[in-house]
């Protein structure tokens, strides 16, 4: 199939081009994009008209449990470990296939109409996190969730491996999935790790996502700071390190010579009392970091505009620097950025030839961003999720002004509804 989206306003995030063009045309073919110029007259299935509109790269979401839509707004009013403990883990125990399935569905609808293109997870029960993935069509990477004190508990790796041989698919990717150095023993950690790198495949794991955490490894693993795990085990694959809140100055200094990128979750670590990463540290160090929402138990939603504007003031504020985090560099960090975090930056992150659609249009044309004066800080401060009104994926469009095809909203919202009045008794 052809799709020409037609007159847009791009911001393609490619380095081989202007950060902002007018007035231009992208051609795509069977999932690809094969020709951005103006005035494409080439004849098509489908024409999108971009009119007055901005196209950009969909968003990359680099770290969330995207099952846990149906836990939305259950942390309020307890500590992190607390709400843990006494909410979700008795609920968790109590959900079934179908309703990770139902669940997931509801966060693909969310991410689809707030402009995120592309998600990665971390939970359990994948095979109906991925069905879900599969049946809206969102680009996803994700894990068998692993966590372990004993070298030889291969039940989880097995299970990893059996997902990995299962779904050849476009848009379905994976990662090693450690939750994290605190849950797991070093000799677990280790095997997890030589599985990685015999499937060449990244590492993803929360790390020093607050002060606890932090003393648990230094206790666990009998070093000074966390990053001396990093250093010592971590060397040789590419690192996923979500949150990375209680990291200092020379613990950065140290991180940058290691293969680690950073997923920022800015909302969810406010959200929990856990503090506000030193991103602005990480960058100057020249260390790739992502964006992320975590799950919406803990992040609420997920929205990158708002992930974004939270990013950008927080790190200004911290720093008393208004010049820190420009709109155009946390515009990267959602989206080429995200691609590099994940190892997909030759398919997705930017709109480039060759690159795969996965694409949004903005309608910025409404009281809260009209006029423009800085299309770039328009989007990250004043533009809402609510304003993407096209979203494609892998050459298919997912949504179409505002409309989504195929998918029962109101069944799915009914179906997360009891799943969540069930497990809650």
């Amino acid at each position: 199939m052809k799709i020409l989206i037609k007159n847009c306003n791009l911001i393609s995030m490619s380095e081989k081009r202007e950060k902002y063009e007018e007035n231009i045309d992208i051609l795509i073919e069977d999932k690809k994009i094969i020709k951005i110029e103006k005035n494409i007259t080439q004849e098509v299935d489908k024409i999108i008209d971009a009119t007055n509109k901005v196209v950009m790269p969909g968003f990359i979401n680099t770290h969330s449990h995207i099952s846990m839509s149906i836990f939305r707004e259950t942390v309020d009013g307890y500590k992190t470990q607390d709400w843990l403990t006494q909410k979700i883990w008795p609920m968790e125990d109590k959900l079934k296939e179908e309703d990770i399935y139902w669940a997931t569905l509801l966060s693909c609808i969310e991410m689809i109409k707030t402009g995120t293109t592309t998600i990665n997870d971390m939970y359990f029960m994948t095979d109906s996190i991925i069905e879900a993935a599969l049946k809206t069509g969102i680009r996803l990477q994700t894990t068998r969730t692993l966590m372990g004190h004993d070298a030889n508990d291969e039940q989880r790796l097995s299970e990893l491996k059996q997902l990995i041989e299962k779904y050849n698919e476009d848009t379905i990717s994976f990662n090693a999935g450690i939750h994290g150095l605190y849950t797991s023993n070093e000799q677990y950690v280790k095997k997890c790790i030589e599985f990685a790198k015999e499937n060449k495949l990244p590492v993803h794991m929360h790390f020093c996502e607050n002060e606890q955490e932090r003393e648990d490894i230094k206790r666990e693993y009998k070093v000074e700071s966390p990053v001396e795990v990093i250093e010592r085990d971590f060397l040789e694959t590419h690192n996923i390190l979500a949150h990375s809140v209680k990291l200092n100055k020379k613990d950065i200094e140290r991180l940058k010579l290691t293969n680690s990128y950073i997923s920022h979750c800015p909302i969810s670590n406010l959200k929990l009392g856990c503090g506000v990463a030193k991103i602005k540290e990480m960058l100057d160090n020249d260390i790739c970091v992502s964006l992320g929402t975590d799950g919406q138990g803990s992040g609420s939603n997920l929205d990158m505009f708002e992930t974004m504007k939270f990013t950008a003031l927080l790190q200004k504020g911290i720093n008393e620097d208004p010049e820190d985090l420009p709109a155009y560099e946390v515009l990267k960090m959602a989206t080429i950025n995200g691609a590099k975090t994940l190892m997909l930056e030759d398919k997705i992150g930017s709109i480039d030839i060759g690159k795969s659609a996965d694409i949004i249009v903005l309608n910025l044309n409404n009281v809260l961003t009209q006029p423009i004066n800085n299309v770039f800080a328009e989007i990250v401060y004043n533009a809402k999720g609510t304003d993407v009104e096209t979203t494609l994926v892998n050459g298919k469009i997912l949504m179409e002004n505002k409309k989504m095809s195929k998918i029962d909203e109101k069944e799915i919202f009914n179906k997360c509804n009891g799943i969540i009045q069930r497990i809650s008794k």
